[in-house]
């Protein structure tokens, strides 16, 4: 009976365990097509349904990222014995290049990719809801010229990304003008696109304001000369028998 009983309690621990990973694999794939679906809208891909399909949205990711899209079948290859973890471990070095790239045309730094490889379903939704914008002019990788991981094809619905514009024979076929992409706007300075030079404005001629006249000095005034003073008085005599002012002396 403990036998039976411990079986029982095993597989009910089983069965509970693996009910927890499938709803958390649904939310997790509901969340994710979620966020990708608004960062395929600000690179112009046509059709929302296009990030909800499996397998499919991630070569479209990896088709943004300046990524070979047919480089996705080789998450089937995880599934060899002894080759798969090694097969994992480049596939895994692939989507954080694609982020990477992503990140750079969403107008992040490039130290963005390390929120992707430790929270990948947070850095989609940071991604998908802020405001940054589409810009496809960020100079192409250096994988995009030519090799093994370049981006050669040419969807319909999927804007060509700069290291998909190759030579007629490699994907885009004679004649082909790229779609431009939806919701694109010019971005501002400083995310990776140089601000246009502006024509330096002419300058304008100074205007010359000459100095006010000083006051003219007053005309100085000539000194008032003061009045004679008046005669002193004549002192009387003190000799009797002189005469007196005014007096004749007789004859």
């Amino acid at each position: 009976m403990d036998s039976y009983g411990d079986s029982t309690a095993l597989a009910a621990a089983y069965l509970i365990a693996a009910l927890t990973w499938f709803i958390f694999a649904v939310v997790f794939y509901v969340l994710g097509s979620l966020f990708l679906m608004k960062i395929f809208e600000k690179a112009g891909v046509e059709g929302k349904w296009r990030a909800w399909v499996p397998f499919y949205n991630v070569m479209i990711f990896l088709k943004l990222g300046d990524l070979s899209p047919w480089l996705a079948f080789g998450f089937l290859l995880t599934w060899v014995p002894f080759l798969g973890w090694l097969v994992g471990i480049a596939m895994a070095v692939l989507m954080v290049l694609a982020a990477w790239r992503v990140g750079l045309k969403l107008q992040k730094s490039g130290a963005w990719v390390v929120l992707y490889i430790f929270l990948s379903i947070v850095w989609l939704g940071i991604n998908a809801f802020d405001k940054s914008r589409w810009n496809p002019n960020i100079v192409p990788a250096s994988w995009a010229g030519n090799g093994f991981l370049a981006d050669r094809t040419v969807w319909q619905g999927i804007p060509v990304q700069p290291s998909a514009q190759a030579a007629p024979g490699y994907g885009a076929p004679q004649g082909y003008q790229p779609p431009a992409a939806q919701g694109y706007a010019p971005p501002q300075p400083g995310y990776g696109q140089p601000a246009a030079p502006q024509a330096p404005a002419a300058p304008q001629a100074p205007t010359f304001q000459p100095p006010a006249a000083p006051p003219a000095p007053a005309a100085p005034q000539p000194p008032v000369t003061p009045p004679a003073p008046p005669a002193p008085p004549a002192a009387p005599s003190t000799d009797p028998d002189a005469p007196q002012t005014g007096e004749q002396p007789p004859a």
